[in-house]
């Protein structure tokens, strides 16, 4: 378990993201939970200092063809796969989809290899817990930064 207390010290976590080898990253929580203040982290780890906004209404955004982030609060996943976005995920880069616990299904049916992050908030704390398809890698104990 790594506790986290401060933004600096969330690299950690994005760092092991980084050497799972993994470029799909379901993201899982409830609202205001973190999860793009989490993409947020990673892009600026990557030296990219465009700003990032959940892509809620717009189910996609990019920044700089290295960082693709995908909400699917307000869509059906059936829309989200007619709109090709499946085919999206093939592309170079990471790919963070929010609310995107449905598309694990559809994930695991044409043998992408992904990641899960669930972040969790008991009592002013931030839990998160990233698993791969062969369940739990590391649980991660995160104060509120």
């Amino acid at each position: 378990m790594i506790e986290v207390k401060n933004i600096e010290d969330l690299e950690r976590v994005i760092n092991c993201v980084k050497n799972s080898k993994k470029n799909i990253i379901i993201l899982s929580g409830t609202l205001g939970s973190g999860k793009t203040t989490f993409v947020q982290q990673f892009t600026k780890s990557l030296g990219i200092e465009e700003g990032v906004n959940s892509p809620t209404f717009s189910i996609q955004n990019i920044y700089d063809n290295k960082v693709f982030h995908y909400d699917l609060y307000n869509k059906e996943i059936n829309e989200f796969l007619s709109l090709g976005m499946l085919e999206e995920l093939d592309k170079e880069g990471y790919h963070f989809v929010e609310w995107g616990e449905e598309l694990e299904r559809y994930l695991k049916n044409f043998g992408f290899d992904y990641l899960i992050i669930k972040i969790e908030l008991k009592k002013d704390k931030y839990y998160i817990d990233v698993i791969n398809k062969y369940l739990a890698i590391f649980i991660i104990l995160l104060q509120f930064w």
